[in-house]
């Protein structure tokens, strides 16, 4: 606004003064071009400014962000469409302003279907980018700060441009892919309706092992973390192999990050615990000797 007040008060304030016509043109002209260019940066920071105000409103950091990761995502796209299309219009008022590029431009209208069909088959990757993305906007198989595993990588959507996604890999590596990765391809999103999670640990330990003095260690593990969110805990024997017991630990947490840190706990305790109280019930092999063996 800075700017673009005086701007427009100089443009006025130009008519009135004694210049000559031809002077007084000029500077009207140059005006009128700066002020355009300053109306449509205008815009753009002002749509910059909606945003901070809705973000403020907004936060992120809240456990349960569903609700915010959804209109986040949304306004993020749109911003960026809506400052390309100021960008666009601004250029191309600047230009039309120019006798010699209006008459180019009417000129190019009756090959426009030629120069459309060109431009179509010269650009359908992009143009497939930006359709999946007003898809991705609105439907929202991914939002901004979901969880995702795809490509045999787990992480967190960092950003979504106009054409591509960046996912912020847990060891802080960044997964770029194109927004038509998620319309054609299968993957999992672990926060699509919820941040909460169930965690999955799996023990494998001898036939001799006491499953119910495992499921009260297992409780006292829980009641004495704050990675429990309290709603779901439970072992299970879920498979007998020739060798090993296989035994399932379900738990649950308010986020996926929390949970692989439960997991992790449960794990180490339950493994202590068998070492140091059931040493004979971890994994072995038997064998039998048959005959004598005295010679």
């Amino acid at each position: 606004m800075s700017v673009f007040l005086p701007l427009l008060f100089a443009s006025f304030a130009v008519t009135i003064t004694s210049m000559p016509d031809h002077v007084q043109a000029n500077f009207k002209r140059v005006f009128e071009l700066l002020n355009i260019g300053v109306f449509g940066w205008l815009m753009i920071k002002l749509t910059s400014v909606v945003e901070d105000i809705i973000q403020i409103n907004y936060q992120l950091s809240k456990a349960d962000n569903i609700r915010e990761r959804k209109l986040l995502t949304q306004l993020g796209f749109l911003k960026k469409l809506i400052i390309v299309l100021i960008g666009f219009m601004t250029i191309s008022l600047i230009l039309l302003s120019f006798d010699p590029v209006r008459r180019l431009g009417t000129g190019l209208l009756t090959s426009a279907g030629i120069a459309g069909i060109v431009v179509g088959l010269a650009a359908q990757q992009s143009i497939a980018n930006l359709l999946a993305g007003l898809q991705l906007a609105f439907s929202q198989p991914i939002r901004i700060d979901d969880v995702l595993v795809l490509e045999g990588e787990f992480g967190r959507v960092e950003e979504i441009t106009l054409t591509y996604v960046v996912l912020r890999i847990w060891d802080q590596r960044r997964m770029v892919l194109p927004l038509k990765y998620f319309i054609e391809k299968p993957f999992q999103n672990w926060t699509r309706s919820s941040s909460e999670i169930l965690g999955t640990v799996y023990l494998y330990t001898d036939y001799t092992i006491p499953v119910d003095a495992l499921r009260e260690e297992l409780n006292r593990i829980l009641a004495a973390t704050d990675l429990w969110d309290g709603k779901v805990a439970g072992l299970q024997v879920t498979d007998s192999k020739e060798r090993t017991l296989e035994l399932r630990v379900l738990v649950s947490a308010v986020s996926s990050g929390i949970a692989w840190d439960l997991r992790c706990l449960v794990r180490e305790k339950l493994v202590t615990f068998i070492q140091q109280n059931y040493p004979n019930s971890l994994p072995k092999v038997r064998t039998e000797l048959i005959g004598d063996f005295r010679s």
